[in-house]
């Protein structure tokens, strides 16, 4: 069983920047594998980012290709989210996700992911 806490989300400008964080506890994270989602109401949960257990391998959805970072610190047990350029359109709660390296299934399937935070919203004015 693995906690997750994420936090760093909140208001700012288009064009801005926030650094999301998710840490854990309960099981040391470099265990699993890491992945970033997004939801706004009325929509399915939305694959942002994920990052293998090693820090080897990196995924990010084609909207977020270019402007959002996905990285992970073992030692500190937490797994980050750098976004920068922030649109309107990136405003969202953002979950981070841990799943099993055994998993056989893209990392863009939420379903795959045993274990979620609480979610930090972002909120980007235009």
């Amino acid at each position: 069983q693995v906690q997750l806490v994420e936090s760093g989300g909140g208001l700012v400008q288009a064009g801005g920047s926030l650094r999301l964080s998710c840490a854990a506890s309960g099981r040391t994270l470099s265990t699993f594998d890491m992945g970033w989602f997004r939801q706004t109401p009325g929509k399915e949960r939305e694959f942002v980012a994920a990052i293998a257990w090693s820090g080897g391998n990196t995924y990010h959805a084609d909207s977020v290709k270019g402007r959002f970072t996905i990285s992970r610190d073992n030692a500190k047990n937490t797994v980050y989210l750098q976004m920068n350029s922030l649109k309107p359109e990136d405003t969202a709660v953002y979950y981070c996700a841990a799943r099993w390296p055994t998993t056989a299934s893209s990392y863009r399937d939420s379903d795959k992911y045993p274990y979620w935070g609480q979610g930090t919203q972002v909120t980007v004015s235009s």
